[in-house]
């Protein structure tokens, strides 16, 4: 269901903030169906009731509040994440049309990045703001640069202002002020003072009129309704996988059953219903050691032991019919099924789970051989490549390949493209490629920048559909300003987001040099080609690097 939202943001948090909040909820609710979410605010805020008052979707109280402002101020970044899972909640439970987002209040504790914060989480919602300044302590020319300052720092969280309230702005003083911002290009009115009870319905109603009285609810909604490039933040993006893992409700293995980590994100993914899990070990093990660990929802996965004599001999036949080929025997396929890795990917070849995660404590080629061997790739795939999705602050890219394929020939590149464009359309993102080299449409010479333009050539004719550049540099793929320069007229480069290295060793060191370096959040690898998903992990893995991998794969089981 499409939602579209707003968010009304304040530098100082108060000072007419609750006129335009009321106002614009109203406004909203006598257009369409509207819901309002409050992202950090006390559960027993009285302003919150007064404005699911004027909504015309009315929720429950905690239904529209994300989190409390001590949780923000402990954890800034799991604040982030719980704020828009309960916005997503909102929306899937209540269905609204429209929900107006309504930032923090005034707090005797100052936040000096409070408004940054804000405008962050106006992106990770994917929403567009509404400025609501005070003009009571300012002149015209400061709350211009008040303003200015405020739309620089919601731009650089990756949102957009599409309208701005100035309050405390007495009549006499409001076309002076009107002239003094038309510089902005954006919608714009002014508010008089005006104080909100949110306890006296006689107050809350003083200030809906007053916002009627001036500003008029065609123009708020067409502003509200200004086309934005919406962010892929790495919170929303992460949200995305966990909300599309959940729907699948597929069943994903995990061979690495008895490591902290796995237990923790397992714990994790069970608490929220993300997933079905089947973890390979002793189940009594497993749990003391969960226990041990505080963790209280391990009881709710499937657990199977590698030692379960009726499951080993079907398990064995099967491997022996797959491997029947290589003269595998009886006696070679049970001891191959005394590796977790094997056992748990046989779970996946047998039909008992839809996909497979390891690699916290195996190796790639431990990870990947079985599924090579026994699950092995799709239809009309030549080969197996992984790829990384790049969480940067504002969007998602895709690099490739960066885990299996050594030094790829001109044909395995061109199909390593063609994968990764795939995978960037399963996660909603629409593929341009760019076939990375150290040369940009010819301006340099050589068998590797040879080797790319061939590369490329094969993916415009298999793929002609795909839009795609090559050879291209990094930064001409990158940065519309070089594209400009170097590729100039060509309208994929300087908007790739599926960046294909021409060999193992510049993809994994790009990837591991831009997740360092920048904070970019890595996903993956994503192996791509297989028949049904199995994902490795890095064995220097995060649980939360975990938890994601596991919803990816899921999510690629639908």
């Amino acid at each position: 269901m499409s939602v579209c939202s707003v968010t009304i943001l304040s530098p100082e948090s108060a000072n007419g903030r609750n006129v335009i909040a009321l106002g614009v909820t109203s406004a909203f609710s006598q257009a369409k169906s509207t819901a309002v979410f409050r992202p950090a605010v006390c559960h027993d805020d009285s302003f919150t009731s007064a404005l699911i008052g004027q909504s015309s979707v009315k929720t429950p109280q905690a239904a529209s509040i994300g989190v409390c402002p001590k949780q923000v101020r402990e954890n800034r970044d799991e604040a982030r994440a719980d704020i828009v899972a309960g916005f997503h909640d909102l929306i899937d439970d209540y269905e609204p049309e429209a929900v107006v987002i309504v930032g923090t209040d005034k707090s005797p504790i100052a936040d000096p990045q409070e408004f940054a914060f804000n405008a962050q989480l106006a992106a990770d919602l994917q929403s567009p703001v509404f400025l609501a300044v005070c003009t009571l302590e300012r002149n015209p020319a400061q709350l211009l640069a008040t303003v200015r300052a405020c739309q620089a720092s919601v731009r650089n969280a990756g949102s957009t202002v599409v309208g701005v309230f100035v309050t405390g702005c007495a009549a006499e003083k409001s076309a002076e002020t009107l002239r003094e911002l038309k510089v902005l290009n954006l919608p714009t009115w002014t508010v008089p003072p005006q104080g909100v009870d949110a306890h006296d319905p006689a107050s809350i109603d003083a200030a809906l009129k007053l916002f009627d009285r001036n500003v008029p609810s065609s123009e708020l909604l067409e502003a509200a309704a200004t086309d934005f490039e919406k962010p892929v933040t790495a919170v929303h993006f992460q949200n995305s996988l966990l909300h599309k893992a959940k729907a699948a409700g597929k069943t994903i293995v995990l061979p690495e059953g008895e490591e902290d980590r796995i237990i923790r994100a397992a714990d994790f993914l069970l608490a929220r219903d993300i997933v079905k899990l089947i973890i390979v070990g002793e189940r009594d093990d497993i749990l003391e050691r969960a226990e041990s660990l505080g963790l209280k929802n391990l009881d709710k996965a499937e657990f199977q032991s590698i030692h379960d004599e009726a499951l080993l001999q079907s398990m064995t036949d099967r491997l022996c019919e797959l491997r029947r080929s290589k003269g595998l025997t009886e006696e070679q396929a049970r001891l191959t099924l005394e590796d977790p890795s094997y056992f748990g990917t046989m779970l996946v070849v047998l039909g008992r789970a839809d996909g497979l995660v390891s690699g916290s404590v195996n190796s790639t080629a431990n990870t990947v051989r079985p599924a090579l061997q026994t699950i092995k790739t799709k239809p009309g795939a030549s080969l197996v490549s992984g790829s990384f999705l790049m969480c940067f602050d504002t969007h998602v890219a895709i690099f490739a390949d960066c885990a299996i394929n050594l030094n790829p020939d001109a044909q395995a590149l061109a199909d390593i493209a063609i994968q990764s464009a795939s995978t960037a359309q399963a996660f909603d993102m629409k593929p341009r490629v760019g076939m990375l080299s150290y040369s940009t449409l010819g301006s340099g010479k050589g068998p590797d920048a040879q080797l790319v333009e061939e590369a490329t050539r094969l993916v415009h004719e298999k793929a002609p559909e795909l839009s795609v550049v090559g050879p291209i540099q990094f930064d001409a793929a990158w940065s519309p300003d070089v594209a400009s320069t170097k590729a100039p007229g060509n309208e994929v480069a300087g908007h790739v987001n599926v960046f294909v290295f021409p060999d193992l060793s510049a993809g994994n060191i790009a990837y591991k040099a831009v997740q360092r370096s920048s904070g970019a959040l890595a996903v993956g690898p994503v192996l791509q080609g297989l028949n049904k998903p199995v994902n490795d992990l890095s064995r220097g893995a995060t649980v939360q690097d975990i938890i994601n991998t596991v919803a990816l794969t899921a999510a690629q089981a639908q």
